[in-house]
């Protein structure tokens, strides 16, 4: 019975300088613990909230693109990207607002939401942009500032638009009366899957009488 005693005031002993030595930090521990799952928990319900929020914004910026608003469409726009900058539903929003842009002969404005936009790390939207800011740059004659945007962007980060960008690249030597380049450019479209129903014809247009006089 006395060994009994003995060993349970032993282990009592043991729990005590086991909880002075280790109770404070386990209390902390535990606090921590929890407060790091209701921070997770609330941050979870603000993402959540804030996603839902900005894709009302969104739905009313595409009924007044459909409507053509062009007031409230750059409204909704600018709130998108004032309000939740991070979401992709901002950088939606800056698409058509660039969109916009072009309409009210603001190229200057629209190049540069584009080039804003061309640098996000969503890959499929940044692509986007740059084919647009591309393509403005096209209209407006800008053929070299194309190739050199163009030769800039990184091909692991632009793999599934390489046809798209082949295209333009073909249809800015085109301005620029590289044909050889062009057509180049274009077959190189071809081979990486192009769904464009012109590029052939631009092609076909390549070996055209009058492309070849123009040549010599």
């Amino acid at each position: 019975m006395e060994i009994l005693d003995t060993t349970e005031e032993e282990r009592l002993e043991a729990a005590q300088k086991w909880w002075k030595e280790n109770g404070q930090s386990t209390i902390i521990g535990v606090v921590l613990g929890i407060a790091l799952i209701l921070g997770w928990q609330y941050w979870q319900e603000y993402k959540h909230t804030q996603a839902e929020q900005a894709s009302a914004i969104y739905t009313d910026l595409l009924k007044a693109v459909e409507t053509n608003s062009k007031d409230n469409v750059e409204k909704l726009a600018e709130q998108l990207q004032n309000e939740f900058p991070k979401t992709d539903y901002a950088l939606y929003g800056g698409l058509y607002q660039a969109q916009l842009k072009v309409q009210q002969n603001d190229v200057a404005t629209a190049k540069q939401i584009l080039s804003k936009i061309g640098e996000n790390s969503n890959r499929e939207l940044s692509n986007i942009a740059k084919i647009r800011l591309v393509r403005l740059m096209l209209a407006n004659k800008e053929y070299e500032q194309g190739l050199e945007l163009i030769n800039k962007i990184d091909p692991a980060s632009s793999a599934n638009f390489s046809s798209s960008y082949d295209e333009l690249v073909g249809d800015l030597y085109v301005a620029l009366n590289r044909l050889d380049q062009a057509r180049t450019s274009y077959q190189n479209a071809l081979r990486n899957g192009s769904k464009s129903p012109l590029l052939q014809l631009k092609i076909d247009d390549l070996t055209a009488p009058e492309r070849v006089e123009a040549k010599k």
